[in-house]
């Protein structure tokens, strides 16, 4: 079975996002000063093939946590979908 994983990756609530700031800080200067907070994150589409559901979130979950993601500063998660083949 062919499955898609659509993650999303996030600075932890705790650890400062200067490009968050920076981002939120340009659109006060573009007059959205409705703006609280923005914070900057990362997207990514992973499409893989696992035997089943289960082992298809056990790999995103690996994959996530050995690889794409910081456990220290950064949080996921994620959608999984089985792809039509």
């Amino acid at each position: 079975m062919t499955w898609q994983a659509l993650i999303y990756v996030t600075l932890k609530g705790s650890v400062l996002d200067p490009q968050g700031t920076a981002v939120t800080k340009a659109l006060h200067a573009m007059q959205y000063t409705n703006v609280h907070d923005v914070r900057v994150g990362k997207y990514l589409e992973v499409v893989f093939d696992a035997d089943n559901e289960q082992a298809a979130n056990e790999q995103v979950q690996a994959m996530c946590a050995k690889f794409l993601t910081n456990p220290v500063i950064e949080t996921y998660t994620y959608r999984l979908a089985e792809v039509a083949s």
